[in-house]
């Protein structure tokens, strides 16, 4: 199984859909469930992936739509072995992401970062981790002092979960902002598109729709989000089936 964590806030954690603390319940068809996509429960369990996909992860807030199950189903369709009687592959989704959160919560030793990194070595008992998809940063672009130090706590933390996970060139898809702070949003996407590292490849969500509040991409864009992280890691990432 090819293994994905999601982390980050509630943009990755989606909130395509929700209206009033209710999500709508509208799911396009590159969302709908699929046998061979799989998700990690809260309870470490594999089940089948459904919307939303952060439901008993994202505790506190009301989930929807997001990245993750348009982009499984962009990438499931490569992962087949050619020809007839090829294998089939299978996807496993690892939620974890909480809405509200600046990146020094994901700081190592921090509840939030150590949740993750045991799901992540959880799940690989099952398949291979393939890549970390991360879309965070509209809680950093609140401050002046989070926004300047953004660039160094998201280089320590890609190298932190490398480290812990024993995976030196494990690849991270990581999302610049769509919005935030108009005072220091372009800041943090400067961070965001600075950062040159190997293995680490840059999606940029700027234009993508937006719900009323300003802040949440629609259904709509969560569904293109996902297709363009599928396309960030076919392009990068994606070894050919055998």
């Amino acid at each position: 199984m090819r293994i994905f964590v999601l982390s980050g806030q509630s943009n990755m954690a989606g909130r395509g859909g929700v209206y009033n603390r209710t999500w709508d319940g509208v799911l396009p068809p590159e969302c709908a469930p699929h046998p061979r996509i799989l998700r990690l429960s809260a309870a470490l369990a594999w089940e089948e992936a459904r919307e939303p996909l952060h439901a008993d992860i994202d505790l506190t807030k009301t989930c929807g739509v997001g990245p993750g199950m348009a982009f499984a189903h962009a990438v499931l369709p490569r992962l087949d072995a050619p020809g007839p009687g090829g294998a089939e592959a299978a996807i496993g989704l690892v939620p974890c992401a909480i809405g509200g959160t600046a990146i020094w919560e994901w700081a190592r030793e921090e509840r939030l970062y150590e949740q993750m990194i045991a799901r992540a070595r959880a799940a690989a008992g099952r398949g291979e981790i393939q890549a970390v998809l991360w879309y965070q940063g509209e809680s950093d672009a609140e401050s002046k002092h989070a926004t300047a130090a953004y660039r160094e706590n998201m280089e320590r933390l890609i190298a932190n979960v490398r480290e812990d996970l024993g995976m030196p060139q494990l690849p991270f898809i990581q999302v610049a902002l769509a919005s935030g702070n108009a005072t220091n949003i372009e800041k943090v996407r400067s961070a965001q598109l600075s950062i040159n590292l190997p293995n680490v490849v840059t999606v940029d969500a700027m234009g993508l729709p937006l719900k009323e509040d300003n802040l949440h991409l629609t259904t709509e864009a969560q569904v293109k989000l996902g297709e363009m992280l599928a396309e960030a890691y076919i392009k990068n990432f994606l070894k050919p089936p055998c």
